[in-house]
């Protein structure tokens, strides 16, 4: 991995930010958090390691400490040619991160913008298990969202979380909204309280009651709604603080037909390989080996991936809509859409007829392997889309130079292709660009 320069003869030019504070021509750092799971931490090499040198992985002591709480294989480097120190233990996701907020955090740097970027993630990671810490109490994640004062938050929940459970299999709607409200106000406001979810939820009833009843629940236990939850006070609230709602985006792997994969465990990254059982069913049809699909109401791939961002869009902004104390929404997911509208990119074909992933074809792919985490080009896409909603400032003003792209092995065209997509969704959303 490259490490980052900026030329002494950067354009200097007055920057007026949608953030932060100071009179003085000098503005103050902005303080950003990113709260998420691997869709933020990028889950890939070259992205995940990315710039980590010069942003703050506030989980990396977490995975030191406990490995098994993070839902990470961090035995071994992980990076080739260091080998797995253990067959079948996997040795992926070696911390320290930098994915998405350390390509932001370069992109800033060329631009002359002065960020601390600091990030909390596990894999899997809901919103629900950031607050309440439900993943494991050696994974602080709550207390990572207080241990600085922040100028704005990104957050960024399970990826199909948002649907409905009808159409995802982890569909729970309820959930996602009440954990974004609560940490939406525990940035703003920082309240301490001792508290169970049946009184988050308004009552046992409403908190046991399933995801598909006529007022639909989060689907909780008994158990799980009346255990006592300690949230202590954020001594580090900032009323002012711009909290962001991440859209994430569709999946081709709840598209298109494929069999259930698993992760290999014996593989530097993770690929997924057949798995031969399909989980019992868990993943997917044990009977036929296929994975279960969602949208496949429309014609074409392209057409079902639409359909998807589209449910996905209405919930965030939604949201967002519902709470004016959320600062907007980061359309990843419109952008994604955008490129494949535009055949831009790779936008059908994601699986062979035998059911294993197709990588063939000249068009960039925006989604890895498995078909639910970015490809490099996705996470440069999502960090495009960051860095515009969160600065102002217009990505193609980043142009066919800019260093993480390069640094990524994105070429000049690509890169280009892909700030005007970011900036294309971006202006199409309302937001105002400079």
């Amino acid at each position: 991995m490259k490490s980052i320069s900026v030329k002494l003869s950067t354009i200097f030019f007055s920057v007026f930010m949608l953030i932060g504070c100071g009179s003085s021509d000098t503005p103050a750092p902005v303080n950003i958090l990113f709260v998420g799971n691997s869709y933020t931490f990028a889950r890939i090499a070259p992205a995940l390691q990315y710039n980590a040198a010069n942003i703050k992985d506030m989980t990396a002591d977490f995975n030191t400490t406990d490995p098994t709480g993070g839902n990470s294989f961090p035995v071994g480097s992980g990076i080739p040619p260091s080998p797995c120190l253990t067959a079948g233990t996997g040795c992926f996701e070696p911390h320290p991160w930098g994915g998405v907020p350390g390509i932001f955090k370069a992109m800033t740097v060329q631009m002359g913008l002065d960020y601390n970027v600091s990030m909390s993630t596990r894999n899997a990671a809901t919103l629900r298990g950031h607050f309440l810490n439900t993943a494991n109490s050696n994974w602080g994640l709550r207390a990572n969202i207080a241990k600085e004062k922040w100028d704005a938050v990104v957050l960024q929940g399970q990826s199909d979380e948002p649907l409905s459970p009808l159409k995802s299999k982890n569909g729970n709607p309820v959930s996602f909204k009440t954990y974004a409200n609560l940490i939406e106000q525990y940035v703003h406001k920082g309240a301490g309280i001792t508290t169970t979810e049946a009184d988050i939820f308004g009552g046992l009833a409403n908190c046991t009651a399933a995801l598909t009843a006529t007022i639909p629940g989060p689907g909780l236990s008994s158990g799980s709604c009346t255990t006592s939850r300690v949230i202590p006070a954020n001594p580090n609230a900032n009323p002012n603080a711009k909290v962001f709602l991440m859209q994430t985006w569709a999946r081709p792997d709840m598209v298109e037909a494929h069999k259930c994969t698993a992760a290999d465990k014996n593989s530097m990254n993770g690929a997924p390989i057949v798995d031969a059982t399909c989980s019992a069913g868990a993943n997917g049809s044990a009977t036929t080996g296929l994975n279960s699909l969602y949208y496949t109401g429309k014609p074409t791939t392209a057409e079902n991936l639409k359909d998807m961002t589209t449910d996905m869009a209405n919930v965030f902004y939604g949201l967002a809509s519902s709470n004016s104390n959320f600062a907007g929404v980061v359309p990843v997911g419109n952008a994604f859409q955008t490129a494949v509208n535009a055949n831009s990119v790779k936008s059908t074909g994601f699986y062979k007829a035998d059911g294993t992933y197709d990588e063939s074809g000249s068009q960039i792919n925006l989604w890895w392997l498995d078909r639910t985490h970015a490809s490099v080009y996705g996470s440069y896409l999502t960090a495009l889309v960051t860095f515009g909603r969160i600065t102002g400032m217009n990505p193609t003003a980043l142009g066919a130079g800019e260093i993480s792209a390069k640094d990524l092995g994105i070429s000049a065209d690509h890169a280009v292709m892909l700030q005007k997509v970011a900036s294309q969704t971006l202006l199409s959303a309302g937001v105002e660009l400079r």
